[in-house]
């Protein structure tokens, strides 16, 4: 049995796609196919074959057509003078009767990464643009972003910039925001996209249209725009108020920067938005989806920098889970911080004191800095507990007290005596030499090796 990976194998499959009787045979033909991917797939090198397989994909079978331009993308950098042989027929392809055919041959020309490639492009690429099918369209469009890549430092194509604005009115929703995103990217030295009123009005009037993703990317590009009048903005507000109780955090966030930032110089409308998001925030910041959850944590950190204590009745969503990811655990004891009050600054200290003892090191000293960072307001509470760790005799724990009662002595000079009580003793338990130096200070009489405030 020849290696799998081996020439003889190689020569086995070449003499498979050249058999007549194998291509008159869809199956077979289709099989041998198979085979040369599976062998690439797990690293062999087939790139001798690249005659055959080019061959194999001038066939009626869409299946066949699909493995073979997986073949091609990954292949023709190795083979820059065979792929001319693949453009050929991908060119032929683009004038093929199924829309499915002609999208592909698009995607499969648009990826190919050999020089020259440029000048076969432009003319499938026009022709796509204003393809009947939809699916032609969405493919050519993005080929216009990839092809423009390509092209380098190149003066950017006047006409084809102006073929894609026209775009931005296609029937296709998706068509319509693949030509944003494609336009943000051809455009990119010069701005991005341009969101005049014209096309402002016209985005928002598609935006039921669209699917989720294609919402959030809109209202993303809408706040280029700044409405003319009083008037107009209300207007926008209004049809934007739907999507603050989308099902989607994704839409929700995006629709509610937007509202804040057009509203910016109305603090009633900005707050009322906040209050009106507080549900879909709470529960981003409960998903399953670890993603979502961080997002949503950085935009409640966001909001309580304008609306401080905004989410205190609620301090409790912020609790760690054992299984959430160390990343968002530090972004929820950051929001614990700012949620403390007289009356929950007791329940949220426990919570912080069971997390000072975890088996990560730096969560348990995350935890210690953010009490120590509450100890700036209620600082007997705070001393009381970082005291109490150091009773525990753990290095990692007493190095990070230390170093919280240092910076505390520094902002609280109240709590200087409470501090250099606690300290006498654990230099014996670190082994950081420079947090054993602030323990031991001058004469190992427990002072700090720099002069208290």
């Amino acid at each position: 049995m020849p290696y799998l990976g081996g020439e003889e194998a190689q020569r086995e499959l070449r003499r498979a796609l050249s058999n007549p009787h194998v291509q008159a045979d869809p199956a077979r033909y289709r099989g041998a196919v198979l085979r040369v991917i599976r062998l690439m797939a797990q690293g062999a090198d087939v790139s001798g074959l690249f005659p055959e397989m080019v061959k194999a994909g001038a066939v009626p079978d869409v299946v066949q057509k699909k493995l073979v331009s997986f073949y091609v993308r990954a292949q023709a950098p190795r083979q820059p003078q065979l792929a001319l042989l693949a453009v050929n027929s991908l060119r032929k392809d683009c004038a093929h009767p199924s829309p499915a055919v002609r999208g592909l041959a698009l995607r499969t020309m648009c990826s190919l990464r050999m020089p020259g490639i440029q000048e076969y492009l432009q003319q499938p690429l026009v022709s796509g643009l204003r393809d009947k099918a939809s699916y032609v369209r969405r493919a050519a469009v993005l080929g216009c972003a990839k092809m423009v890549k390509l092209q380098g430092d190149c003066e950017v194509d006047g006409a084809l910039v102006n073929e894609l604005y026209s775009l931005l009115r296609d029937q296709d929703p998706i068509v319509v925001v693949n030509c944003l995103r494609a336009l943000e990217e051809i455009l990119k030295k010069e701005g991005g996209v341009v969101i005049n009123k014209p096309i402002a009005h016209h985005l928002l009037n598609r935006m039921p249209d669209l699917d989720q993703w294609g919402q959030s990317e809109v209202l993303t590009f809408l706040l280029r725009y700044k409405p003319r009048s009083e008037d107009e903005l209300f207007d926008i507000l209004n049809l934007l108020d739907a999507y603050l109780k989308s099902s989607s955090p994704s839409v929700v966030m995006a629709a509610t920067k937007l509202f804040l930032v057009l509203a910016r110089e109305y603090p009633d409308v900005q707050a009322d938005v906040l209050v009106r998001v507080k549900g879909p925030l709470l529960s981003a910041c409960t998903s399953e989806s670890r993603e979502l959850c961080f997002t949503a944590l950085c935009h409640v950190r966001q909001i309580l920098r304008s609306l401080p204590g905004h989410f205190s009745s609620h301090y409790k969503k912020f609790f760690c889970s054992y299984s959430e990811p160390h990343y968002i655990k530090c972004q929820k004891m950051e929001v614990l911080c700012e949620l403390v009050n007289d009356e929950n600054v007791q329940q949220v200290l426990e919570e912080l004191k069971g997390y000072c003892t975890d088996v990560s090191v730096e969560l348990a000293q995350g935890a210690i800095f953010a009490i120590a960072n509450i100890a700036r307001t209620y600082t007997e509470q705070c001393v009381g507990i970082l005291t109490e760790l150091l009773g525990l005799q753990q290095e990692h724990i007493t190095s990070a007290v230390v170093r919280a009662f240092r910076d505390l002595a520094w902002l609280c000079p109240q709590c200087t005596d409470a501090v250099c009580q606690a300290l006498p003793g654990c230099e014996d338990t670190i082994q950081d030499s420079e947090v054993r130096g602030q323990c031991l200070g001058q004469g190992g009489q427990g002072l700090f090796s720099f002069p208290l405030p």
